[in-house]
């Protein structure tokens, strides 16, 4: 059976590929949609647009190419731009392990980390999977050399367009050498996108997989809650519901730290991640919840796009994203390759302007009446303080209007004796010795 499953990736891929093997030892049965379509183009060195949602295979895809087109020994020749740390971090194990059997040196590069470390694996490195801000500081410092560059592939291009990363992609492009092979994968296909891919593709072949998210098994619902009664339900609904990984999303880090908190003081074993971690705790964190020891991930939305967590069944929207195509990322955590998922909103007086938008035929959200709850004993806030640091941030407050008063004159309490000398008179050294004498 296993034979003839990996027939159908032999025929798309061709008997001998280097990447056979680890498909083969990954126990991958079918090849999904986008790789059945993709692949066969890029092996013939073509251009691409993809359309492809995350978790829909398309690392695979693009991998097939990279490592078909490296030579072992030629240096760095294959070059990967994706939005998020995480997901350098992700596509870099999968290609490593995809190319194993080739023996390349794949590394990947952002911020955050040491950079002296990075400059010292660049110099052996065949493929390099990157955040497009740390990529150019390579180039400033003349750490990287692209001049070898024969694939390069824009992942999540859209969204690294968003997060205002075009100047840095374009940049970066130019340092590449014009004949190459260029894949773009996107999970939206923007007039953003069209244009980028009209300046730098060569007559690209453009093509699309189905939403890898499965609408007949995602279920929606919101629940109209009071704000104050808003963690409650969140509490509640975590202690009854049937889940098994669970992913809860907030538009800001003080409320991920403060859910965090207030799940863990009530016996919730959960996790946090947001930009204010360091980039070594938020790979820790991630990898702890691959291996499922800890079943609830609070994020803010850097967590929304690129990982390819399986497992999920239920997403909790505590905060209701700004934008639909937020909400399309959140949810598409779940209901993958055919599993079930089911995405929960708690909506307060906060989130109606927001939820309003997402009131439309696209999104079919059912209302489900609020259960009885007990409001939840909440142990830890944000701004939370000791009598101390209270006081002390008053002053602080109380100076700083003082200082903006005066303009840029020192406060009163700090500079008392300075202030003073400032306008008393100088006296010169004969002043100074009758003194000495009169005494």
């Amino acid at each position: 059976m296993l034979k003839l499953k990996m027939e159908k990736f032999e025929k798309i891929i061709g008997k001998g590929h280097h990447i056979l093997d680890s498909i083969k030892s990954r126990g991958f049965t079918i090849p999904s949609e986008i790789q059945e379509k993709t692949i066969p183009v890029i092996l013939e060195g073509k251009d691409v647009i993809a359309g492809a949602a995350t978790g829909s295979g398309k690392t695979l895809a693009f991998a097939a190419g990279l490592i078909h087109n490296i030579k072992p020994e030629s240096g760095l020749q294959g070059l990967v731009l994706t939005p998020t740390r995480e997901l350098a971090e992700q596509i870099t194990h999968q290609i490593r392990d995809f190319s194993k059997s080739k023996k390349l040196n794949v590394i990947s590069i952002y911020g955050g980390v040491s950079i002296d470390n990075q400059i010292r694996n660049l110099k052996t490195t065949n493929i390099v999977i990157g955040t497009p801000g740390r990529i150019l500081d390579h180039i400033n410092r003349l750490s990287i050399d692209l001049s070898k560059i024969n694939t390069l592939v824009l992942d999540e291009a859209d969204r690294m367009l968003d997060m205002g990363f075009r100047e840095d992609v374009e940049k970066i492009i130019n340092q590449c050498p014009l004949k190459r092979q260029s894949l773009l994968f996107s999970a939206t296909i923007s007039p953003d996108i069209v244009r980028l891919s009209k300046k730098y593709l060569r007559d690209p072949v453009e093509l699309s997989a189905e939403e890898y998210v499965d609408p007949s098994k995602l279920k929606q619902i919101y629940y109209d809650i009071e704000n104050g009664l808003k963690y409650s339900l969140l509490k509640h609904l975590l202690e009854n519901e049937k889940a098994k990984l669970v992913m809860i999303f907030c538009n800001t880090r003080k409320n991920v730290d403060f859910i965090y908190k207030n799940l863990r003081f009530s016996g919730i074993e959960t996790l946090p991640i947001h930009g204010g971690f360091s980039q070594a705790k938020r790979n820790e964190i991630i990898k702890k919840f691959h291996s499922q020891t800890t079943q609830v991930l609070v994020a803010t939305d850097v967590a929304a796009r690129g990982l390819d967590i399986k497992g999920v069944s239920h997403i909790y929207n505590y905060d209701i994203p700004k934008t639909k195509k937020e909400y399309i990322h959140r949810i598409g955590r779940t209901a993958r390759a055919g599993k079930q998922g089911k995405v929960i909103n708690l909506v307060s007086n906060r989130d109606y302007e927001n939820f309003d938008n997402l009131m439309t035929d696209e999104f079919k959200i059912e209302k489900i009446e609020t259960p009885f709850i007990k409001r939840s004993k909440i142990r830890w806030m944000p701004n939370r303080m000791k009598r101390g640091e209270q006081r002390d941030k008053r002053n602080n407050n109380r100076f700083g209007r003082d200082n903006r008063r005066r303009g840029d004159r020192p406060s009163r309490s700090n500079n008392r004796h300075s202030r003073d000398n400032k306008h008393r008179p100088r006296r010169d050294n004969k002043s100074r010795n009758r003194n000495y004498r009169r005494r």
